[in-house]
């Protein structure tokens, strides 16, 4: 067996930010500490900090009032803000920056009366916060059938998109194509609304995975990007396993001769990775050889309340 060991993989500057401000938080305050949410979307991550006490949420009003709340990584809605402040919470706002840029970009294209199309897949916590910032003036699409049933007043002539952050680059961009075809007005972010670390994950398996007989992807079912990265493994034809860590391998699945692409999410955690690695290698005497295609520098830094 060779295996391919993808990179960049896992844990991206926003993730990396998140998890450090809990990780800060617990030190500063201790526990009980609650979070709005799972903190990334990730099972052994989000296991990992409730066996150290902390509380995940999905309403507010489970936190109790005077106590220490971390708003996750996928960002919230300015009601569960207005909410946190009526409940006298201590705030830590660990909301990815390039997430909280497509709030902004909400916000703004609000203020200025467009009708807004938000490219992203219902349901998932970064497009229900974003819904929320302008619920009277936003539409959601995930397909470009949907653009096609997309009606407005023949009045509304301001018309703008934005995109969830961790959407495939493929279908993303089908939609947009569409969206300019229907409204040639429309108008976009200013640069891509796809975040960098999701664009590198998913070039990297689209480049690599033609090397491979099987594509295993570290991460969660709930992880919007590490979904993607198995869809782009299945699109070219390869066998593609979504896994939360070495303990979901299916080694019946192997014959010992393959070749095997591996990498994670960008909320997978890296220990999952070498566990899968070290599994393989145990099992069938594998070969590893790494292979970069980005390198990634960028880090941002921890939420203001944990730098003051």
């Amino acid at each position: 067996m060779k295996i391919i060991l993808a990179k960049p993989r896992g844990f991206c500057a926003g993730v990396n930010m998140a998890v450090s401000a809990l990780e800060k938080a617990i030190e500063r305050f201790g526990v009980p500490l609650y979070v709005y949410h799972e903190i990334v979307h990730n099972t052994t991550v989000v296991e990992g900090f409730r066996r150290r006490g902390v509380t995940f949420v999905d309403s507010i009003d489970e936190v109790p009032v005077g106590s220490v709340v971390v708003f996750s990584a996928h960002g919230v809605s300015p009601d569960v803000r207005v909410q946190s402040r009526n409940r006298n919470l201590t705030v830590i706002d660990a909301t990815c920056p390039l997430v909280r840029k497509v709030h902004k970009e909400v916000k703004n294209f609000s203020w200025h009366e467009y009708q807004i199309i938000l490219i992203g897949h219902p349901g998932h916590d970064e497009v229900v916060a974003l819904m929320d910032e302008a619920p009277e003036r936003i539409r959601l699409v995930c397909r470009e059938s949907d653009v096609d049933a997309i009606t407005f007043d023949t009045t509304v002539t301001r018309i703008a998109y934005v995109m969830q952050t961790t959407l495939s680059m493929a279908e993303s961009e089908k939609i947009v194509r569409r969206l300019h075809d229907r409204f040639p007005q429309i108008v976009g972010p200013d640069n891509d609304g796809i975040c960098y670390a999701t664009q590198n994950r998913q070039e990297t398996v689209r480049c690599l995975v033609k090397e491979a007989d099987v594509l295993l992807v570290l991460g969660s079912a709930n992880s919007s990007n590490s979904r993607r990265l198995s869809e782009i493994g299945e699109s070219l034809g390869v066998k593609s396993f979504l896994i939360d860590g070495p303990e979901h391998v299916d080694l019946a699945t192997f014959q010992g001769t393959e070749t095997v692409l591996i990498t994670s999410g960008a909320s997978a955690p890296e220990s999952v990775v070498q566990g899968t690695v070290e599994l393989l290698c145990r099992t069938f005497s594998a070969t590893v050889q790494e292979r970069t295609l980005h390198e990634e520098t960028l880090q941002f830094a921890l939420p203001r309340e944990l730098r003051e």
